[in-house]
């Protein structure tokens, strides 16, 4: 007799002033941050694509420890998240975000000196891709990726989203223009 071990997917809807998006977790840890105003789709068909075996369960009790983080976050008084996380990708995109948590809060930098901190140097559009795919936004900060010559470019939560995080951080737009390496 087979055995079919499904895993619970806790989510909730994180809304504080002008943010409002989805972000759920497993028994390991955050999972994913949706984009900011996007419906509940989001979430769903990342969950169906990524962890086929599980039940999205609404559990707005069981997210709060992240809840109580992203306030913190939100209002200036936090640049480190120490919750938990349960980044779930390939053992490269798994790089690729851990390279992205080192980059500090208030700084930025580029594809390729992800590339170059992943010790992958001519993967620079592998590293775009990776970033693309980080499912979990804010805590993973792939918003602090900037292109080579200074700009805002491609981000799943959309150049909106991005611009207000770096602004929240106190990145300038003045200084996008600048590299800050890792």
């Amino acid at each position: 007799m087979e055995t079919t071990l499904t895993q619970n997917v806790y989510w909730t809807q994180f809304i504080y002033k002008q943010w409002k998006m989805y972000i759920a977790a497993t028994d390991k840890g955050l999972c994913f941050v949706g984009s900011q105003n996007q419906p509940f789709e989001e979430i769903a068909d990342w969950a169906n694509a990524k962890l086929p075996k599980h039940t999205l369960v609404e559990d707005a009790q069981k997210l709060q420890p992240y809840v109580t983080e992203f306030v913190e976050y939100f209002e200036g008084n936090r640049q480190v998240f120490i919750f938990p996380i349960d980044a779930i990708g390939t053992a490269f995109q798994t790089a690729v975000w851990n390279a992205l948590n080192k980059i500090p809060y208030g700084k930025t930098c580029s594809y390729s000196d992800i590339a170059e901190a992943i010790q992958k140097p001519k993967s620079v559009r592998a590293v775009g891709t990776a970033i693309g795919a980080n499912p979990i936004l804010i805590t993973v900060p792939c918003h602090r990726v900037i292109g080579k010559n200074g700009k805002l470019t491609g981000f799943r939560g959309g150049l909106e989203m991005k611009r207000d995080l770096l602004s929240l951080e106190k990145v300038d737009g003045k200084f996008w223009g600048e590299m800050q390496y890792v």
